[in-house]
Order: C-alpha cells, then sequence, then structure tokens
C-alpha cells in the first residue's frame, strides 16, 4: 500500500510540491519573525526618545519654575509670593484636567482609534 501511496505521489509530483509549500511556510513564518522583531525595535526607540524628552522636559519646567518664583519673590519683596503664584499657575490647569477628565480621556482615546485605523489601512 506504501508503495502505491509513493508511485502516485512521484507520478504527480505532489511529493516536491509539499515540500515547496513547507518552506514557503517556513519562509513566511521567519519573515514574520523578522517584521515583528523590527516593530518592536522601533517601538522601543520611540519610547525610550520620548521617555528622554519628557525627563529633559520635566527638569527644564522645575528649574524654570524656581528661577520663576524667585523672580516673583524679588519683584513683589515677599519671601513666599513667587511660590504661592508659580503653584497657582499650575494648580488651575490641575483643577480643569481632573474636573473634565473624562471628556478629555474619551477625546484622546478617539483620537487614538482614528490613529490606529488609519496605520492599520
Amino acid at each position: 500500500m506504501e508503495g502505491i501511496k509513493d508511485t502516485i505521489f512521484k507520478f504527480l509530483r505532489l511529493d516536491n510540491l509539499i515540500e515547496n509549500i513547507s518552506g514557503y511556510v517556513e519562509a513566511r513564518i521567519e519573515l514574520l519573525k523578522i517584521e515583528i522583531r523590527e516593530d518592536v525595535a522601533k517601538v522601543l526607540a520611540r519610547a525610550l526618545m520620548v521617555l528622554i524628552i519628557v525627563l529633559l522636559a520635566v527638569l527644564f519646567l522645575l528649574f524654570f519654575s524656581v528661577g520663576l518664583a524667585h523672580f516673583l519673590n524679588s519683584f513683589l519683596a515677599q519671601p513666599y509670593s513667587g511660590y504661592w503664584i508659580v503653584a497657582g499657575i499650575y494648580g488651575i490647569p490641575c483643577l480643569i484636567v481632573i474636573i473634565f477628565r473624562k471628556q478629555i480621556g474619551h477625546s484622546i482615546e478617539h483620537r487614538m482609534m482614528n490613529i490606529i485605523k488609519h496605520k492599520v489601512k
């Protein structure tokens, strides 16, 4: 029975076809692995760059805030007024974000979904 099966495969050249299909599938799997590695590397590089930028921006904001507070202290001739004013500058937007966090969250989610849809196409 095995001999007949082998003869039919050889006659129809199915053995080569099966080898070619399995080779094709293996090549596609390897290509997919390489593409996934490239995508992960791109995402990690972008995330690292964003992290560096955010860190530098936070440091700039911190030192700028202290400098502004000192300047306002000398301008207002009070040792604490500048710090209260700078705190208010950050506190008011913080309260606004807290109050409207659901609307802001929905807006950001909607924009992200649009970005993802456009990248998929």
